[in-house]
This record gives structure tokens, C-alpha cells and sequence, in this order.
């Protein structure tokens, strides 16, 4: 399958929704108007994978934040991204139910951090669930402990990958 990353625009809004949806729990999705303010604000960090048809099929995104490991207040505001440095955070890494399984959030991972390594930031960071932990691993993330994150009230894990310098 020939993918194509690509960066979100507005009218992918109503199919990440339905990708974020079906991602997440009720308590853990991200509302509407939150990913459309990442789109606006951070679309250089909110990358979006497409068939050939450009129709995204699952998406990346997350700002850039001065901090090793995220913060609750990540997941309620969004500001504008520095050119260069800094961690790139994921609050959201999704692929459509019927697109799962086929590598394409590895692949997702592989092109944020390309743009990472680009903008010369220090690594990127983000919380998961204890059941995902060996899928990070797999993708080069290590295991920084429990994140003193309480978002959806689930027990979280800081992960980090470090890009060199």
C-alpha cells in the first residue's frame, strides 16, 4: 500500500473525529474543537497518513513542549510550536479500525520522527497505557516510569525516544 504523509488540514477534521473516536475511550478523545485547534496551531506536528486517494487513514499529532515528560494541561491548550528544540509530545497516535494492523502507526512514528530530527528537537515524549509500552519499545521508546499524568484517570507510563543532537 503506497501511504502518504501529509500535514492535517480542516477538512480532515470530521474523519480524524471518527478515527479519534474509535481510538479512545470517551474520557480519553480529544473534543472537537481541541483538534481543531491543533490543526490551526500546530500543523507542522499534526501529521496525517493518506491512501492514494488522500483520504487519511490514521494521524500523529502532539506540540512541541520544553519538557521531557507531558503535562495534564497539554491535552486542554495548544501553542504555536519553536522552529527549533524542544520535545515533540504525541497526545494522539490513531489509525481507522479497518487500517490497523498493516504498520501504518509505526510508519506514523517514523515520519514525526524524521520532522523531529529536522527541527532539531532533543526527542519525543509521551504517555501510554501499560498494555501498549512493548509497542513503543518496539518503535525505539524507553520507559521513564509512571507519568504523574492524570488524563481520563487511567495510570499512565512516560515513554521517550532520544534523537541525537
Amino acid at each position: 500500500m503506497n501511504i502518504k504523509f501529509r500535514s492535517a488540514t480542516l477538512t480532515d477534521l470530521p474523519t480524524i473525529m471518527q478515527i479519534e473516536n474509535t481510538g479512545f475511550s470517551k474520557q480519553e478523545a480529544a473534543t472537537e474543537s481541541a483538534m481543531q485547534n491543533r490543526i490551526q496551531m500546530i500543523s507542522d506536528s499534526f501529521i496525517v497518513a493518506c491512501n492514494h486517494e488522500n483520504l487519511p487513514l490514521g494521524y500523529v499529532v502532539g506540540p512541541v513542549i520544553n519538557e521531557r515528560h507531558l503535562t495534564d494541561n497539554l491535552f486542554q491548550q495548544t501553542t504555536k510550536n519553536p522552529t527549533i528544540g524542544g520535545y515533540q509530545s504525541i497526545l494522539s497516535l490513531a489509525v481507522a479500525p479497518q487500517w490497523q494492523n498493516l504498520g501504518i502507526a509505526s510508519q506514523l512514528l517514523a515520519e514525526l520522527k524524521q520532522v523531529s530530527l529536522k527541527n532539531k528537537r532533543q526527542g519525543i515524549t509521551l504517555t501510554c497505557l501499560h498494555k501498549l509500552i512493548p509497542y513503543y519499545e518496539k518503535n525505539g521508546y524507553q520507559v521513564d516510569g509512571k507519568s504523574a499524568s492524570q488524563h481520563a484517570g487511567e495510570i499512565w507510563y512516560d515513554m521517550v525516544l532520544e534523537l541525537p543532537n
